[in-house]
């Protein structure tokens, strides 16, 4: 297995592959950051940490997991490479799916396979380490060989997933895109955005609109959904909550549907796929990524957020 890229992914998958006694070898930038992050990691040059091309000629299942954008990239100098009796693989459909705009068309003669995670690189590896192992979901974009969704399963195991789905890579980055937008990031920071300026706007002080919006949410309330499901979480509740809770979902779905709508139209159109590439391809796109991150570090409910995980009986000394 040659993982391409050591990112977030690629570090996870990379790792969990190495301690389950597979053979590994890593490709990426010689003497770069992730070069350096590899060596820390254990990865030793010339044994099973290459530049990328060597990599590639050494690896039989290629697993490109840069970055979307670093894909579109590197493809036209990583395609002649992927030749045939080699397996190629992803863990997200974004570059095949939207090829016209990735430029991604992948050889004829080769199984193209997908393992997505449902998480972060962190999460893949925390996991793994805890023995649980994360949700995965598994796709076959091309079947040279008859093969290639066993081989995806194998691999599954291999990064360390706990269970595995079956999709295709339509379905897989279409949910993806769309998810991390809506209720997994994007979405979900607009709900504690209005709900924490509203209740500062009616005066309440930092604290008690962070402890109502977000510490209560993902301390007490999102681990018991998580654990045992809505129904159960409205249970462990007191009435006046549940009433509550069961009268306003409504009204938010109805409020927040067309707003849904709308961003899966974005994604399957390849709207977002536009906006990611053109953005991301930037050569000045970290700097520009640090303003905003910058800007909402230093928004107060992050702000009072910090204060308040600090008082946490774990952080005291």
């Amino acid at each position: 297995m040659a993982i391409i890229g050591y990112g977030s992914q690629g570090h996870a998958q990379s790792l969990n592959m190495r301690d389950q006694g597979l053979n590994v070898v890593v490709g990426v930038r010689k003497n770069g950051q992730s070069w350096k992050d590899a060596q820390q990691d254990g990865w030793v040059p010339g044994k099973n940490l290459f530049d990328v091309d060597e990599a590639i000629s050494k690896g039989t299942i290629i697993m490109n997991l840069l970055s979307d954008a670093a894909q579109s990239e590197t493809w036209p100098a990583i395609k002649p490479q992927i030749t045939k009796g080699k397996t190629l693989y992803f863990s997200h459909g974004f570059s095949p799916v939207f090829k016209d705009q990735t430029k991604v068309e992948v050889p004829a003669d080769v199984d193209v396979i997908l393992v997505a995670p449902k998480g972060s690189g962190r999460t893949v590896r925390t996991l793994f380490r805890e023995g649980r192992g994360i949700n995965s979901s598994i796709a076959v974009y091309q079947d040279f060989t008859g093969n290639a969704k066993e081989k995806a399963i194998a691999l599954g195991v291999g990064v360390g997933s706990g269970y595995l789905y079956e999709t295709t890579f339509e379905k897989e980055v279409y949910s993806d895109l769309y998810g991390e937008r809506g209720c997994l990031m994007g979405g979900i920071h607009g709900m504690f955005l209005a709900q924490y300026e509203v209740l500062r706007e009616q005066g309440h002080s930092p604290s008690e609109a962070f402890n109502e919006t977000v510490e209560e949410a993902t301390q007490s309330l999102y681990p018991l959904i998580g654990a045992n499901g809505m129904d159960w979480m409205y249970e462990a509740c007191s009435t006046t909550a549940r009433r509550g809770a069961i009268d306003w979902s409504g009204k938010f779905k109805d409020a927040l549907k067309p707003v849904f709508n709308d961003l899966y139209d974005s994604v399957k159109t390849g709207k977002e796929t536009q906006r990611s590439l053109e953005f991301n391809s930037q050569p000045d796109y970290r700097e520009k990524y640090e303003v905003e991150m910058k800007e909402i570090r230093e928004l107060e409910i992050w702000r009072a957020g910090k204060a308040v995980r600090s008082l946490r009986p774990e952080n005291q000394k």
